[in-house]
């Protein structure tokens, strides 16, 4: 077999299709695409020192110190110097965009759905008996066992069993909903009687509940939630018509009409 192996473009775009990542690609494509526009026409721009800056908060993430190892890096990922700059470009645009379409809404949001935001931290141990998880229940209300000593015994995994269920710090959306109502009417630390789902029957014991504060953090991750569904509302408004190699793929709504 010959050592060298040539892969072309066709061939890449291929793979993408065999592998459904096209749909997901395609969207990332409108979504810049998207940006560039609205940004254009709001005035907002990139100046080359901001993308020095990410660039160079982007090289120490990925803890490229030498120039030699960006450079094997942007091989690595078939960059050229100037598409990795675009790339930043891009970052810090859609950042600015965020931020002008959204940071005056974010202290209403937050207000509006504060127990969203408000998180916990629980262990938990799944059973496949509901008799058995309430004996466990009772017995460390009766003092006569630990959670961490229930952990030991009935958690098969090894890893989660060093960790005695630990799920750390989650928010009302991460819990199934059924075990949700139950963890946030809590006043930890307490254990939870049992609950029973289709998955299995969740001991669960709630270590703390802590209130959100809008800080720099929180409110960052605002814009995002809201940016994001702006651009999902966006394309989904939108006729996309996809060209790969020379054949042109008919939007969704073409397809099902014919259907």
């Amino acid at each position: 077999m010959s050592q060298i192996l040539t892969i072309s473009g066709s061939d890449i775009i291929h793979s993408l299709k065999l592998s459904s990542q096209v749909p997901g690609l395609v969207e990332a494509i409108a979504s810049q695409k998207i940006v560039a526009e609205v940004a254009e026409s709001s005035g907002i721009t990139v100046t080359p020192e901001e993308i020095q800056q990410e660039g160079d908060k982007l090289r120490l993430a990925k803890k490229l110190v030498k120039a030699q190892d960006t450079l094997t890096w942007l091989e690595k990922n078939y960059l050229s110097v100037n598409e990795f700059e675009e790339s930043v470009h891009n970052k810090i645009l859609s950042k600015k965009l965020a931020n002008s379409l959204f940071s005056s809404q974010v202290e209403r949001f937050f207000y509006q759905h504060q127990l969203d935001y408000v998180a916990a931290i629980t262990y938990q141990i799944i059973f496949d008996d509901q008799d058995l998880a309430l004996e466990m229940f009772y017995a460390v209300e009766e003092g006569e066992i630990s959670f961490p000593e229930i952990a030991r015994l009935y958690i098969p995994e090894a890893e989660l069993r060093g960790t005695y269920g630990y799920q750390g710090r989650r928010h009302r959306k991460d819990f199934r909903p059924e075990i949700a109502a139950a963890v946030f009417a809590a006043t930890p630390p307490q254990i939870l009687k049992p609950i029973a789902t289709a998955k299995g029957v969740y001991l669960i014991w709630v270590e703390q509940i802590s209130q959100p504060q809008l800080d720099e953090s929180l409110s960052e991750k605002i814009i995002t939630e809201l940016f994001t569904g702006w651009l999902k509302q966006q394309i989904e408004s939108m006729q996309i018509i996809t060209q790969l190699d020379s054949d042109t793929v008919q939007p969704q709504k073409e397809l099902l009409k014919q259907t």
